[in-house]
């Protein structure tokens, strides 16, 4: 997350008719309508696989400086290794490039082959740290939680009805900037088919919450619905509003959701009584500072989130 002013489910339905032997049809009774197909529920995702992208990042950054920030060889290595996983399991992988700060930059953009492109559900993350520290929870988490569920879509051979596609932004921390580059790069035709963007920037907090963005109604109630089915309560998402790469999405008209679990604010105890952990601590006492390792990470927040993610991209894209 960008620093800021202030401190941020095919069990195929067969439906056999008999039909008389006349026609193919009873006189005078209508076809009985074959029910639409079931959805296909999301797989578990693994957060024991979500780790280990962790842990890969966290080799990058560590062989690198000790970050992935924009403009530093840790990030182009941290894109590479997502990269050659996605491009492995089958996606169509596009790297973008543009420049900020005067340092070059890179999207990463991934799409799962079929589906109807004129209604594209995305999900996406920015892949860059801070220069102080690796970044492991912000934003390795998202990135590797967005990871795990594009490599789960390819093992389960998923055909959604809508297309599907995936993003690791550049230069988040400098102000959104890879993400913009991409909204402003799209033609307004190619801006409208995009129905839905899922962000996910911070989900594994050491001391979590789990915030829900409140953009859309549709997409809000798709997380807290499933939140609501693991008993787990969830509070609208407010410290990131406009801090990250759904901003440019929603500048743009398009519909945008996404998962939280809490950056440099203090937990309450109200928050504390509702999801464990510590009150009077912040979500992430390491946000934006050296010590955002790979041990920086709930693995329970990580694993909620990582399955919510993948339950909110069935749904949206059945």
């Amino acid at each position: 997350m960008k620093l800021s002013v202030s401190g941020r489910a095919t069990a195929a339905v067969t439906v056999s008719a008999v039909m008389l032997l006349t026609g193919g049809s009873i006189a005078g009774a209508a076809p009985a309508a074959a029910p639409a197909p079931a959805a296909t529920a999301a797989p578990d995702i693994s957060v024991a696989n979500v780790k280990a992208h962790l842990d890969q990042l966290q080799s990058v950054a560590t062989a690198n400086g000790g970050n992935r920030a924009h403009g530093r060889a840790g990030y182009k290595a941290s894109l590479d290794y997502v990269k050659a996983k996605l491009d492995a399991a089958g996606f169509t992988t596009t790297v973008q490039q543009f420049t900020s700060s005067g340092r070059t930059g890179y999207n990463l953009i991934a799409d799962w082959p079929g589906g109807d492109t004129d209604q594209v559900v995305m999900a996406g993350s920015h892949l860059d740290s801070v220069t102080a520290g690796p970044g492991i929870n912000d934003n390795g988490s998202g990135s590797a939680g967005i990871l795990e569920t594009a490599l789960a879509v390819s093992r389960a051979g998923y055909k959604p009805a809508k297309h599907l596609r995936f993003a690791w932004w550049g230069a988040e921390e400098l102000g959104m900037v890879g993400s913009r580059y991409y909204v402003n790069s799209l033609s307004t035709a190619n801006r409208s088919k995009i129905s839905d963007y899922l962000n996910f920037d911070m989900i594994g907090s050491p001391n979590p919450g789990y915030f829900v963005y409140d953009d859309d109604p549709a997409i809000e109630k798709t997380f807290k619905d499933y939140f609501t089915g693991l008993g787990i309560a969830t509070e609208p998402e407010t410290e990131g509003d406009g801090r990250s790469d759904h901003a440019p999405f929603k500048d743009a008209g398009v519909a945008v959701g996404g998962l939280f679990s809490g950056a440099d604010y203090v937990k309450t105890a109200a928050q504390a009584a509702k999801w464990g952990g510590t009150s009077g601590r912040a979500f992430d006492r390491c946000y934006h500072a050296s010590c955002d390792t790979a041990s920086n990470i709930d693995s329970t927040a990580l694993d909620h989130n990582s399955d919510a993610i993948a339950h909110a991209l069935w749904e949206l894209s059945s």
